[in-house]
């Protein structure tokens, strides 16, 4: 089922409806060995360049590398490289995906930011390595797609919601709906501070989503509402300056978040999930917490 829905008078499934996928069971991280800010391609990264403690910075990442391990996912590591201290945000490079019929495969991104336009081939060798087969969009066509900073998977579901307006392009969805075969919920993004969907939407299990509701137009937000039976709504501080969307769950039931997220933490676990709470305070200087962090891998 390939389609692109953009408004609710569009959407003519519910999530029962969709073919089953299974949850990833690796994670991909990349060691921020030479992490830091050195240019502004966001609002999050302005008057922090060259402020980033090093030391701090490993620290955080081991300690969210020791989360995955303890949950059971196999944690593959990849060196970090000279010239791209943004490459540890490594949800940005690639979108992945897995075929009814056990297939891996992934669409290689095209970064908005000529400054890491360089760290896809590395993530690509990664694919190569691990049997996918690789998929390059047209760039003459395409100059915009950001891999899964924009482009969500449901969780474990055969369905996409993706984020257009700052990173990845609408017109892009077409493209990846038809070679995944797959139905994409396109929403547009209108606040910069949250430039990618994943800083603004976090999918926790296949009934419950976490939101800031201001980084969407209406028709999003009646898209994410008809679809997921509970959205906990983020405040505007937990948010921008907590990154409390930037949210991982690999497992439906287990939440990795920023600390100091006091409310939504509340709301989840009110919810029954479990919440992990993680510094990635060097990192959010950057504009990116544990979410870009990582990428879940079949």
């Amino acid at each position: 089922m390939n389609k692109v829905i953009t408004s609710l008078n569009q959407l003519d499934f519910s999530i029962s409806d969709l073919e089953p996928m299974p949850a990833p069971e690796k994670v991909l991280l990349v060691k921020p060995t030479y992490f830091s800010v050195e240019y502004v391609i966001n609002p999050h990264m302005e008057g922090n360049i060259g402020d980033v403690d090093k030391l701090a910075a490993q620290n955080e990442w081991e300690h969210l590398k020791g989360a995955y391990e303890e949950l059971g996912l196999y944690v593959h590591v990849e060196p970090g490289q000279r010239g791209f201290p943004d490459m540890v945000f490594c949800a940005n490079q690639s979108l992945p995906n897995i075929t009814k019929d056990g297939k891996k495969e992934v669409i290689m991104s095209v970064m908005h930011s000529d400054q890491r336009k360089g760290e896809v081939p590395f993530i690509q060798k990664v694919y190569e390595d691990s049997s996918y087969d690789i998929v390059h969009l047209d760039h003459s066509r395409f100059t915009d797609f950001e891999g899964m900073g924009d482009a969500l998977w449901h969780f474990k579901k055969r369905l996409i919601w993706g984020g257009y307006g700052y990173r990845s392009s609408k017109e892009v969805y077409d493209v990846i709906s038809d070679i995944f075969d797959t139905p994409v919920i396109a929403l547009e993004l209108i606040d910069d501070r949250f430039y990618h969907l994943d800083t603004c939407l976090c999918i926790l299990d296949s009934d419950t989503a976490m939101i800031y509701p201001k980084a969407f137009t209406d028709e999003g937000l009646e898209l994410i509402r008809a679809l997921f039976k509970n959205v906990i709504e983020a405040s505007k501080y937990e948010a921008e300056k907590l990154f409390a969307c930037n949210a991982t769950c690999p497992d439906g039931k287990n939440v990795f978040i920023q600390q100091g997220c006091v409310d939504v933490n509340h709301k989840l676990k009110e919810l029954g999930f479990k919440v992990h709470e993680f510094s990635t305070y060097e990192f959010l200087k950057s504009g990116g917490s544990v979410f870009c962090m990582k990428m879940l891998l079949w």
